[in-house]
């Protein structure tokens, strides 16, 4: 049987079945509890959002992102990676602190 595999921009694989994409794990990753987390990406980043009480632009322009990205983020179409990652997480633990400076860049 062969596989049609799919490379997305993000950097994610997928397998094509009937018009239909599925993730594809690579081998040796995924702990139990790194999948939940990524699941929970969408509405973690929404979460930490509305807590700041800010707008998707708003957000956006605090983290110097296109808008697009956040919406990208809260709708699941991409997950935050690397350096984005790490912010959203510090600005979970203090976000006053970090939007202050931020605001001074």
């Amino acid at each position: 049987m062969n596989m049609r595999l799919r490379l997305k921009a993000d950097g994610r694989i997928v397998e094509l079945r009937n018009g239909q994409e599925f993730p594809v794990q690579p081998a040796g990753q995924g702990a139990p509890g790194e999948t939940a987390a990524l699941e929970a990406a969408p509405l973690a980043v929404r979460d930490l959002r509305r807590r700041a009480c800010l707008t998707q632009m708003e957000f956006a322009a605090k983290l110097g992102v296109p808008v697009e990205t956040i919406r990208n983020w809260e709708q699941g179409k991409r997950a935050p990676r690397g350096p984005a990652r790490a912010l959203l997480a510090v600005i979970a633990h203090a976000p006053d602190t970090v939007f202050q400076a931020l605001a001074k860049v």
